[in-house]
């Protein structure tokens, strides 16, 4: 393991849509980023974990060139956040923890809004065929107000697949929503993966890393201390226990033990 770049468990053979190195970012006189190496394969969805302060919303808001990093390098479907921002924002979109949809508009005018505003050509048939793919096309002609948050939150998304970008941001997306709206969310997340689009998602729920996430990177003040598949950094941990039943180490416990918590919180 290379010093403050944490434990890359699986050689990438896939060529990175992000790439981190020695990531840096302090706000005032308190660091954030304390060197962050990360990388993510096209096509792959990497879910990054974290406790409040870890240091998320800031890694994503300088991937999506909304901030600038104090140090360090980070690439974008092969561009430089710093030198190339304009490419950059060509290649991504960013969705935020709330839906950004406009609720006096129906949802197929939320759409074709954003078509209008990406200059992408015949807006109404792009939004009609996301209404589709979303499961929302009975709901197009409704008030976005009139949806449900699991509804709201896919026409969200919906809105930020516009334009076909590559790389998708997806920053604590099922943020106040229920179980039902939660799964509808996964359902869509899978459906994106499965198209080759690459999600860096962030998350403090670690079932929905175990859901869906290739690749899992804990993030702990400020660095990336562990990333690798949920089978290797199961393998962390001591090999399961037989008593009763096989007991394997679940997300959440790995998590606790590689940033030396306690699940009340405390210290090991």
């Amino acid at each position: 393991m290379t010093q403050g770049q944490g434990c890359t468990l699986l050689d990438m053979t896939t060529s990175p849509a992000i790439e981190i190195t020695d990531l840096t970012k302090s706000y005032a006189d308190t660091p954030v980023l304390r060197g962050v190496h990360l990388s993510v394969p096209a096509g792959s969805v990497l879910a990054l974990l974290g406790s409040n302060g870890a240091g998320k919303t800031t890694t994503v808001r300088i991937l999506a060139t909304l901030l600038r990093a104090d140090g360090g390098t980070a690439t974008v479907n092969g561009h430089d956040v710093t030198t190339e921002p304009d490419q950059v924002r060509r290649s991504i979109s960013l969705t935020g923890q709330f839906a950004a949809v406009d609720e006096l508009l129906t949802g197929r005018e939320n759409l074709v809004l954003v078509a209008e505003l990406r200059r992408v050509a015949d807006p109404g048939k792009v939004a009609d065929a996301l209404l589709t793919q979303f499961g929302l096309a009975d709901a197009g002609g409704r008030r976005a107000s009139a949806y449900s948050g699991g509804m709201r939150r896919r026409l969200d998304i919906a809105m930020s697949l516009i334009g076909d970008p590559p790389v998708l941001f997806l920053d604590e997306p099922t943020t106040g929503l229920d179980p039902q709206a939660r799964l509808e969310v996964w359902r869509t997340v899978r459906d994106l993966a499965g198209r080759g689009t690459t999600v860096l998602l962030t998350t403090q729920h670690l079932e929905e890393a175990e859901q869906l996430a290739d690749r899992i990177a804990i993030l702990h003040e400020g660095r990336v201390i562990v990333e690798g598949t949920l089978a290797e950094l199961k393998a962390l941990l001591p090999q399961a226990t037989v008593e009763y039943v096989e007991k394997q180490p679940t997300l959440e416990e790995i998590f606790l033990a590689v940033t030396g918590e306690t699940s009340q919180g405390g210290q090991r």
